[in-house]
């Protein structure tokens, strides 16, 4: 029951397509912010340090106001994808500080500006802006100068299951005495306008406190330490303001316009499905305010206390943390691990979307355009989601991807591996995975195809956790067999193990869009995308083998992994993926009259090759008699196969490694990977070759120029949208899988295989030695480098120089490939939260 509250309430819920109603699945158009403080939303709820249950039945969060803005500042502002001029992109600054796995301890911050905040100003000159400008950024408006800002943090504190302590500090950061509103809001979910349930809660007033009575959940109270005055309105559309029609008399915004505007929109009668305590304080510069609330199960407590309950959750939440630091970890490092497992944990969100309601209408609400039958995830009617699922970004990104959400279970498995675990199995539950087999990519096209890496996370987590939940193994394996299937017959085309057709995972990475139809005739065999299935075959060969030590009935699958590994290792060398002049993989475009066109552009295309690798000990195959006559049948009986088994003994033990690239090769792919002016950034290894800034790669296709060059920044092309870019910057999830791979190869041959690091100095290291260079480069754009300037802030002064700003680290998309700069969204703790893992495993 600790888990029934919790940071379930997104930073976003407008722009999605969930909320999205249009003719043309125009999402940011249909439901704009400027909607969102009037319009009652459909399928989820946003809000600033917003909590709510597991149902998102109830839900509280802040609402905050200068006494400047035009609006209640009640949610993040950003601008749209098509604003942006690298896309979708938050405008504010706020940070996760902390949270336990239970949520019985978490703290957010925001800095609100003291003056009106610029949104014209924010939109006007982004739109002005270039894809080869930056992106206007609030701090570049001024709005930040004297430190005219609100530091507010609000911290949660549980007294019970459902018995929950808020804390709201409010430190004046500027120059003069200012005043701030502070609105802690409590509100239903509107379930009740769709025409599926007519039962209305309410919230009403009751000797100073707030009491929400919902037909399911109960009573709850949110009760203060002093007398605020209590606002009520309804969380219902504002049909007057939206679409000139009658609507209900104290719609949604009423609240928001009676405090900016004085108008009297709140109910006198102090009832309604939406209420917010009211308070203004006055604070001197330099000084900080505070207020205490509390929200709990059925009548108000006599007093909220605040100190003993607040203290002793925070250190508990120090003392559960202390547990997983690593003694040699710096001051610094020690922080970034937490601010990123503490973001991943506030990046849980109720996630609420059933695909055939959404497609058919609602009962009492206007028809979908006929069109929406045939459009947007028609395919996926089956699909309905009503769950606490890990986003990889709660405001640009508030929608679940399958394979963003992969590598969050490999960090969150640290803290919470019943959560990580429960998460797999979630994606491939029969109300997600579709009938065929596929798993739900995201939102925007259930249908899009992500690369196939559960597996692989299913056993770090399994790993992580023990290594004992062997139930856990069976049942997600059972699942991801229709998986695989649904690989070998969708996506291998031509039937000769090679595989082509998205991998959205690489959008960006190549001359020519992977997912769209080839400008002429033919197939591209993707090095990338028949790796990712080599790797799933290793991957399900590993879980197939640690079973088959419990149950001999998975033996069988273990050979057939085994076996079908080998088609495809194999298939990548004979239909010249690897090319030998270069020793170097590539994609190669097969046209229809027979010609093979090696793309040969340096990117992590080539690189995910070292991925498919893994080792089998003389241990399991003494234990597996079976499938070991039967890799020996195989190995001594099919000569064509030989590259891709190496034997090798050390200290007595004799082992065996799979891999598509063998030892030869190996020296040759990291010679490239470990180049400084090629793959090889002081802050990671680049997704594309620094060399093609100096030399794009062309190809002349079907009277077109399709041309790739090195950007290690923000995208400068439209394709594949604004802010989609794999042509240079540095990306926690493939580097992680590189390393993951080298370090396979260090557990077969230890110190025996050294190469040089980088490429060209001279000094040979071991491949563990490499793996954790490798990790330590990654850490590096989180922590201060010699002139004590943290990477990922780039130029930002404030962010450099301000010791307020400069101990918040935001957990980006990407970086940049040269200076380790932040890009992207700002706050997709998601899998760049696995520096958390990095950070755990070098100190252990």
């Amino acid at each position: 029951g600790w888990k029934t509250w919790g940071p379930y309430v997104s930073e976003r819920a407008w722009g999605t397509v969930r909320e999205d109603y249009s003719e043309h699945g125009t999402a940011w158009d249909s439901f704009p912010h400027d909607h969102a403080r009037s319009r009652a939303y459909r399928w989820n709820e946003d809000g600033l340090a917003g909590i709510c249950d597991d149902q998102q039945t109830l839900c509280l969060s802040f609402a905050f106001w200068n006494g400047r803005d035009p609006i209640l500042k009640e949610r993040i502002f950003g601008l749209t994808g098509p604003q942006g001029n690298h896309g979708e992109d938050a405008k504010e600054y706020w940070f996760y500080e902390d949270s336990t796995p239970t949520h019985s301890w978490m703290r957010w911050r925001y800095f609100y500006p003291q003056t009106e905040y610029p949104y014209t100003q924010l939109v006007d000159e982004n739109g002005r802006r270039g894809q080869h400008e930056p992106e206007f950024e609030l701090l570049d408006t001024g709005i930040y100068d004297d430190d005219r800002y609100w530091d507010i943090t609000v911290g949660y504190a549980k007294a019970d299951v459902d018995d929950i302590v808020a804390r709201v500090s409010v430190r004046n950061a500027g120059p003069d005495t200012a005043s701030l509103h502070v609105l802690p809001t409590l509100w239903f979910r509107n379930t009740w306008s769709w025409g599926l349930d007519d039962r209305r809660p309410s919230i009403e007033a009751n000797d100073g406190s707030l009491v929400a009575r919902h037909h399911t959940l109960g009573d709850m109270t949110l009760s203060a330490d002093d007398s605020p005055r209590l606002l009520f309105c309804d969380n219902d559309s504002n049909a007057r303001r939206l679409w000139n029609t009658d609507g209900p008399a104290f719609p949604k915004d009423g609240i928001n316009d009676h405090v900016v505007n004085g108008l009297d929109t709140v109910n006198p009668l102090g009832r309604g499905t939406k209420a917010a305590m009211w308070y203004e304080l006055e604070v001197a510069p330099g000084a900080t305010s505070e207020l205490t609330i509390r929200l709990c199960a059925g009548d108000a407590p006599a007093h909220v206390p605040s100190a003993s309950i607040l203290a002793d959750r925070a250190a508990e939440a120090d003392e559960f943390y202390a547990t997983l630091t690593p003694p040699t970890a710096s001051i610094d490092e020690v922080m970034v691990m937490r601010q990123a497992l503490g973001g991943m944990l506030w990046s849980k969100q109720f996630f609420h979307y059933d695909v055939a309601r959404w497609l058919d209408g609602d009962p009492v609400q206007p028809a979908p355009p006929a069109g929406r039958q045939y459009g947007r995830n028609s395919e996926w009617r089956h699909l309905n989601n009503h769950d606490v699922i890990s986003m990889p970004d709660k405001w640009e990104y508030p929608w679940y991807a399958a394979w963003d959400l992969a590598f969050h279970t490999v960090a969150l498995a640290h803290v919470d591996p019943v959560f990580a675990k429960d998460q797999l199995i979630l994606m491939c539950r029969e109300w997600y995975m579709h009938p065929n087999g596929q798993l739900p990519a995201y939102e925007w096209a259930f249908g899009d195809v992500n690369p196939p890496v559960h597996a692989w996370a299913a056993m770090q987590v399994f790993e992580i956790d023990g290594g004992t939940d062997f139930e856990f193994l069976e049942r997600i394996m059972h699942k991801l067999l229709l998986n695989f299937t649904w690989w070998i017959n969708r996506k291998d085309t031509g039937g000769n193990n090679i595989f082509s057709g998205g991998f959205l995972g690489l959008d960006n990475i190549g001359p020519i869009d992977r997912s769209a139809p080839l400008p002429i005739d033919g197939n591209l065999e993707q090095s990338d995308g028949t790796s990712w299935m080599a790797m799933y075959c290793l991957d399900l060969l590993e879980m197939s083998l640690t079973l088959a030590r419990h149950d001999r009935a998975y033996e069988d699958l273990a050979t057939k992994f085994f076996e079908h590994f080998a088609l495809i290792a194999e298939a990548m060398h004979s239909r010249g993926l690897w090319n030998e002049q270069d020793g170097f993989y590539y994609d190669v475009l097969a046209t229809g009259t027979g010609q093979r066109i090696p793309l040969k552009v340096r990117s992590m295309v080539g690189l995910l090759p070292l991925a498919a690798t893994t080792t089998l000990g003389r241990e399991t195959l003494d234990k597996l008699s079976d499938f070991a006559a039967r890799t020996d049948w195989f190995i001594a009986n099919r000569p064509a196969y030989g590259d891709l088994f190496h034997m090798h003994a050390r200290e007595g033990s004799e082992g065996r490694l799979l891999a598509i690239v063998s030892p030869e090769r190996l020296r040759r792919v990291l010679r490239w990977l470990l180049d400084e002016s090629e793959f090889l950034s002081p802050y990671g290894v680049r997704a594309l070759s620094a060399a093609h800034r100096d030399h794009p790669f062309s190809v002349d296709l079907g009277g077109m120029t399709y041309t790739v060059d090195y950007a290690p920044g923000e995208s400068t092309t439209g394709l594949f949208g604004g802010n989609s870019n794999w042509r240079g910057p540095i990306w926690f999830p493939v580097n992680y899988i590189v390393i993951e791979g080298i370090r396979r190869f260090a557990r077969f041959f230890g110190d025996d295989y050294r190469v040089e690091y980088p490429t060209g100095s001279g000094t040979q290291l071991t491949l563990t030695q490499v793996a954790d260079q490798l990790g330590n480069r990654l850490i590096d754009i989180f922590v201060p480098d010699e002139q004590g300037r943290r990477p990922v802030f780039g130029t930002d002064e404030k962010f450099q120089t301000d010791p307020v700003w400069n101990s918040l680290i935001p957990f980006h998309e990407y970086f940049h490939g040269d200076t380790g700069r932040g890009v992207g969204a700002s706050h997709q703790t998601g899998w760049t939260g696995l520096v958390a893992d990095l950070i755990i495993r070098r100190g252990r």
